[in-house]
C-alpha cells in the first residue's frame, strides 16, 4: 500500500472510531429521536382552557422531552365521550361529569382542578367606543331573545351616552358540547330564573335566537368579522384577538371588568368541596367578576397502562405548582393554595394496581 493510500485508510479509520463515540456520548438524543423511551399521551376537551394547556405542554416537553403530550381542544362534551370510551389518556372539562356520562366508564374516573379563567361577553359594534356594561337581567334578554336591539332602553340605561345604535342584535352561540356554554348557562339561570325554564342549562343547549359556532374559536372569529354580534368566549380568545369584552354587573351591584384580580376574587368566597369541583358563576364580594370557572383534567384513579399513568400524574403535579407561574400571561388565575392542597392529595392516590405513582412526593 502506497504511503498515500495507508494515510486515507487511517483517516477512514479514525472517523468511524470519532462518530462510534459521538454516538455514545449522545445515547439518550439517539435513542429519543428513534422513539425509544418516549412516553406519548394524548388528552381531548375543553377550548376553555386551550392556550394554557398548549403553553404547559411545550414547557414541560422542553423539561422532560421524553413525555409528548397531545392536546385535541374538541370541546368539554368530546373529552368527556373520549375519556369514558378509554381513546384518550386524559379528558378535559369546563362542566362536572354527571353520573349519567360515568356511568359507561369501565373504572372511577377523578376531577382535577387545572386553573381559573373567565366566560366574557364580547361584541361587534364599531360605532361603542367605551367598554359596553351589561346586567344580568340585559344580558338574560339578549340570549333569549327577547331584547333584539342595541339600543334598547334596558341596555341604553347602563350605557347613558354611549351611542347605541338602533340595529339588530345578532346572537352567536356555540354548538358542540361545551363547557364553556355550560359555565354561562349555569351563570344566566342564577340570574335570571327565567332562562332555566326557556333555555335551560348544561353543555348544549337549544338557543331560542342566533347562529352557532363551533368551539370558542369559531365563536371568536364570527363575533370578531361580523357587526352587530354578540358571544360568549373565554376571555384569552378575545384578549388575544384584541376584542372588546363588557363589563358585567356583579352581586354586589358593581360592574366589573374580567382580570386577574377580578376572577381570583370569584373563587375566595367559595369553598372547594371534596369532590374537587364546584361552581363560582354569580359569587358574593364586591370585586368579584360573575362569570368565572374552574376548569378539570379527568383521570382515571387506577391507570390501564402504569408507565403512561405515572407520567401523567407527574405532569398534573408539575401543572398544579410550577404550571401556575404561566396562568397570569394568559389571562388565567392561578389555582388557590387551599386548592393545591387538596389536589396534591388526589394526585397522591393516583395507582395502577397497588402501585401508587407519588406516595414520595
Amino acid at each position: 500500500m502506497t504511503r498515500f493510500g495507508f494515510l486515507r485508510y487511517w483517516l477512514a479509520l479514525s472517523l468511524v472510531a470519532l462518530v462510534g463515540c459521538k454516538g455514545e456520548k449522545s445515547g439518550t438524543v439517539t435513542s429519543e429521536q428513534k422513539g425509544e423511551g418516549v412516553v406519548a399521551l394524548n388528552g381531548a376537551g375543553a377550548t376553555f382552557p386551550y392556550p394554557l394547556y398548549s403553553k404547559w405542554m411545550s414547557e414541560y416537553n422542553k423539561q422532560h422531552p421524553n413525555i409528548r403530550i397531545n392536546y385535541q381542544s374538541i370541546g368539554s362534551g368530546g373529552g368527556i365521550r373520549q375519556i369514558v370510551a378509554q381513546t384518550v389518556d386524559f379528558g378535559a372539562t369546563d362542566a362536572p361529569m354527571k353520573d349519567d356520562e360515568a356511568k359507561d366508564a369501565p373504572g372511577r374516573i377523578l376531577h382535577v382542578p387545572t386553573t381559573i379563567g373567565a366566560v366574557v361577553i364580547s361584541y361587534n359594534l364599531p360605532e361603542v367606543t367605551a367598554a359596553l356594561k351589561l346586567t344580568p337581567e340585559a344580558l338574560a334578554g339578549i340570549f333569549m331573545g327577547e331584547i333584539k336591539k342595541w339600543n334598547d332602553p334596558k341596555l341604553a340605561e347602563a350605557n347613558p351616552g354611549a351611542g347605541l345604535p338602533n340595529k339588530p342584535i345578532s346572537v352567536v352561540y356555540r354548538t358542540d358540547g361545551s363547557g364553556t356554554t355550560a359555565v354561562f348557562t349555569d351563570y344566566l339561570a342564577k340570574v335570571a330564573p327565567q332562562f332555566k325554564d326557556k333555555v335551560g342549562v348544561g353543555k348544549s343547549v337549544k338557543w331560542p335566537v342566533g347562529l352557532g359556532a363551533k368551539g370558542n374559536e369559531g365563536v371568536t372569529g364570527q363575533v370578531k368579522t361580523t357587526p352587530g354580534t354578540i358571544g360568549y368566549m373565554e376571555i384569552a380568545y378575545a384578549l388575544q384577538n384584541k376584542m372588546p369584552v363588557s363589563t358585567i354587573k356583579n352581586r354586589a351591584g358593581n360592574f366589573v371588568e374580567p382580570k386577574i384580580e377580578s376572577i381570583t376574587a370569584a373563587a375566595q368566597g367559595v369553598t372547594m368541596p371534596a369532590t374537587l369541583y364546584t361552581s363560582i358563576a354569580d359569587p358574593e364580594g364586591a370585586e368579584a367578576y360573575p362569570i368565572a370557572a374552574y376548569t378539570y383534567i379527568l383521570v382515571y384513579e387506577d391507570a390501564k397502562d402504569a408507565t403512561k399513568g405515572e407520567a401523567l400524574a407527574k405532569f398534573l403535579w408539575w401543572a398544579a405548582h410550577d404550571g401556575q407561574k404561566f396562568a397570569a400571561d394568559l389571562h388565567y388565575a392561578p389555582l388557590p393554595v387551599k386548592v393545591v392542597a387538596k389536589i396534591e392529595e388526589r394526585l397522591k392516590g393516583l395507582r395502577s394496581g397497588e402501585k401508587k405513582f407519588l406516595s414520595g412526593a
